[in-house]
């Protein structure tokens, strides 16, 4: 109902919604399902990218626009928070949003000076000119080590209610501690559920409406009346806002930034497959595509440890199963989603509902 209510854009799919409605309990119940750290960190992970991905696919899935650089403005809000609270002796809600706000504004002005400069040239001109500034940018951030850290990054402190020495409630919620884990999960948890239902409600909109009319066919869009060139820019600092906020939530969670976390072209490479993976030009595909990606990251390597323990008695098997070959089958498990989910699975998922027939 909320989701209707704020969008219109109903799953279209009974199994997709059971499958959307599975991973938000989960997620959202995260720290009361499992114990370590390990889970707890995967499942805001999960959170993360899915805004992260989101925000990508309203410039590549509804907007038609390639770019390289959405973890140069993920590394920006990164980056923001890091180095203000790095910087002082005592951590503060006070400088750790004030180094938010430069970083959103040097986001905007960075957003809208590759849009007006780049955007008006197209597909692969733009695609090298955005990875071209996101590596200078990457470059950057690894020379000025006095300033960023360098290549070792910076570890920071958090305010006092989100260090794990504080507690809220002097005994256990369901078997858990509420200590400030727990409360930071919760923040970067909520905070990505309002930026992906801003999204969600940004491209089922009168201006989602025009993006996708401009993927479309963006000289008719032009014909009908719509600066397309205007539209594409705004896209592309909306986009590049939510990216730099979901990387001022992962520096809140990691209480780190460093380039191989913020900047890694790595991260690129992980949202473009994560889009394809989900669907492009589906916002819920982002929510599949994320969980599923991360997962397998994460849980695939272990896996792939124990099912080679257990057929030790098979060379060959065992061999193939090595955990140190974790990247190949991971390799395998994308070019099998591609295969019998060539439009994404949300778009299969879709699609499949409306080749069911009614009984």
């Amino acid at each position: 109902m909320l989701v209707k209510f704020l969008s219109n854009d109903l799953p279209r799919s009974r199994l997709l919604a059971a499958v959307l409605v599975a991973i938000v309990l989960g997620l959202l119940l995260a720290p009361f399902l499992f114990s370590g750290a390990r889970p707890l960190n995967t499942a805001a992970t999960i959170c993360i990218y899915i805004v992260l991905v989101a925000s990508y696919d309203l410039l590549l899935g509804y907007t038609g626009i390639v770019s390289f650089a959405h973890t140069m403005f993920y590394g920006i809000g990164a980056y923001g928070i890091g180095i203000a609270l790095a910087r002082v002796d005592e951590p503060t809600w006070g400088v750790a949003l004030g180094g938010l706000a430069l970083a959103l504004l040097l986001t905007v002005a960075l957003a809208l000076v590759i849009g007006l400069f780049a955007l008006r040239v197209r597909a692969i001109f733009y695609a090298m000119i955005t990875l071209a500034v996101a590596s200078s940018f990457a470059v950057l951030a690894s020379q000025l080590s006095d300033f960023t850290g360098g290549e070792d990054g910076r570890t920071f402190g958090v305010p006092e209610l989100l260090t794990p020495g504080f507690t809220l409630f002097e005994s256990d919620v369901l078997g858990r501690a509420i200590d400030g884990k727990v409360i930071t999960y919760y923040i970067v948890f909520f905070g990505c559920v309002l930026l992906f239902l801003f999204l969600l409600r940004l491209v089922n909109s009168p201006f989602g409406r025009v993006l996708q009319a401009i993927r479309e066919n963006e000289f008719r869009a032009e014909a009908l009346g719509y600066r397309t060139v205007v539209y594409r820019v705004w896209a592309n600092v909306l986009a590049a806002l939510v990216a730099a906020l979901a990387g001022a939530l992962m520096a809140l969670w990691l209480r780190y930034v460093g380039p191989k976390t913020s900047l890694g072209f790595e991260v690129m490479t992980d949202i473009l497959l994560i889009v394809v993976i989900g669907g492009m030009g589906t916002m819920y595909g982002a929510v599949v595509g994320a969980t599923l990606f991360i997962l397998a990251q994460n849980y695939l390597k272990t896996l792939m440890g124990q099912a080679s323990d257990a057929l030790a008695g098979t060379p060959l098997l065992a061999a193939a199963l090595h955990p140190d070959r974790w990247m190949l089958w991971l390799g395998v498990l994308f070019i099998l989603s591609i295969y019998f989910f060539p439009i994404g699975i949300v778009g299969k998922l879709r699609l499949r509902r409306f080749l069911t027939p009614e009984r």
